[in-house]
């Protein structure tokens, strides 16, 4: 079997696990605003964080057993047989393929707020053209940069959050807070995903790790406690320097708040949109990284053509990471990042049950298995991020219908092609 070069330490993960989610904290959340508003999003994000938290630590214990860069497929494909692998795999490949043009997209707004001459879809397309070039290289120069900007990233949201504070009312942030309602709480959860969406991804570079079991859940683990202090700190900043309605449709509200507190003419607001750029990158960067394994994977699995599943002379899957490329290229045409945001997060809350619910098969099915992290109370923690896993679903389709069935349709047509094509996927996963 091909086999990924180990090279990624705790650092490199902690890096990637931040690195992937944190554009999610500098533009996508905010349309969540528009119909929860902003008390009403902040309850949609408890219960988010609550789902990713007990998530990460369950998602870990498979991780860890399984350390394949397959990650969701290859769970699944463990304990349910090819097809549950193929539902897992699709709706992971679902996640890490729209997620790229979203945030390609918003990097090409800030790129435009600095160069104005510079056209938004230009901007996105050459960003992820670039970033794609990148990860033909070795992964850990990829890891070194996603490290290096992610640092800058956190950093720059510090700033923000420093700059922004002094300036916050409370009556201003829970002014028209629970503008939708309950209603408006659940329609508000796919963009409060958008804040964690893709953490996950770090199971993807599983199978690069040296010693997987201390490393993967050390970069988990602070990854997480670092989004969740970050995400909060955002959203009181933001939602309480000004008017909030207007933020909450903007694909660069961090800037536009900067300039709100201090003023259009202050230098802050062209600084910070320079700066913008480093969290937005970072997460181009992880996402394409752990999209190009997610494809890889599935090739090597039989359920893709074999030719996504080649090695280029540097040890990166050359010709998944094109596919990711020019995926992400052909979307961005589309201009509509909040369906984008919500497409990827339909994938992920599909994944995650079915990842939850391989775990649970496979605590009885295997329970010999080598297993170098546990789920912290279980069966607790599993089945809180399984249950919020399938609310979180039922909202998304009862409230973006449309949208739901190009995903189904999706779903459907790739089935088909699995049914009638795919060879039996490789019995080489790591086994105990």
């Amino acid at each position: 079997m091909v086999q990924l070069h180990r090279s990624l330490q705790a650092r490199h993960l902690w890096g990637l696990a931040v690195g992937l989610v944190i554009s999610g904290e500098y533009f996508g959340w905010n349309y969540g605003w528009s119909v929860a508003g902003t008390l009403g999003f902040l309850v949609a994000t408890a219960l988010v964080a609550l789902l990713y938290t007990t998530l990460v630590f369950s998602f870990t214990e498979l991780t860890t057993a399984i350390p394949d860069a397959g990650g969701p497929y290859a769970y699944c494909h463990r304990a349910f047989g090819p097809g549950g692998g193929f539902l897992a795999g699709f709706s992971a490949t679902i996640e890490f393929l729209f997620a790229p043009p979203a945030i390609a997209y918003g990097l090409g707004k800030y790129l435009h707020r600095i160069l104005p001459f510079m056209g938004v879809e230009q901007a996105a397309i050459a960003v992820i053209i670039i970033f794609g070039l990148l990860n033909l290289f070795p992964i850990k120069f990829s890891a070194r940069f996603e490290f290096g900007i992610t640092i800058l990233a956190v950093l720059e949201l510090l700033i923000f959050i420093g700059v922004a504070i002094p300036h916050f009312e409370w009556a201003r942030f829970a002014q028209d807070g629970f503008v939708g309602g309950w209603q408006g709480i659940l329609a508000g959860i796919p963009y409060a995903i958008w804040f964690f969406l893709a953490i996950e991804g770090v199971a993807m570079a599983a199978e690069e790790t040296v010693n997987p079991e201390r490393n993967i859940p050390l970069g988990y683990l602070t990854g997480i406690g670092t989004l969740i202090l970050l995400a909060l700190g955002v959203m009181l900043g933001a939602g309480g320097v000004g008017d909030w309605k207007k933020l909450s449709l903007l694909d660069d509200p961090l800037p536009e708040a900067i300039a709100m507190s201090l003023g259009q003419s202050n230098p802050w607001v062209r600084i910070f949109a320079v700066l913008g750029l480093f969290g937005l990158i970072a997460s181009l960067n992880g996402i394409l990284l752990s999209a190009s394994r997610q494809i890889f994977a599935a090739s090597r699995a039989g359920l893709l053509p074999v030719a996504l599943s080649r090695l280029n002379r540097y040890g990166a899957p050359a010709q998944a990471v094109c596919f990711t490329t020019v995926f992400g290229v052909i979307a961005i045409f589309s201009g509509k990042t909040d369906q984008l945001i919500v497409l990827s997060a339909l994938g992920a809350v599909s994944m995650y049950g079915m990842v939850m619910a391989a775990l649970f098969r496979l605590r009885k099915s295997e329970p010999h298995l080598v297993r170098p992290f546990r789920a912290p109370l279980f069966p607790w923690f599993p089945a809180i991020a399984f249950v919020l896993s399938i609310v979180s679903l039922i909202a998304i389709v009862v409230y973006n219908f449309k949208l739901s069935l190009i995903f189904l349709s999706l779903l459907t047509a790739s089935w088909l092609g699995f049914v009638l094509f795919s060879k039996e996927p490789e019995a080489s996963l790591v086994e105990d």
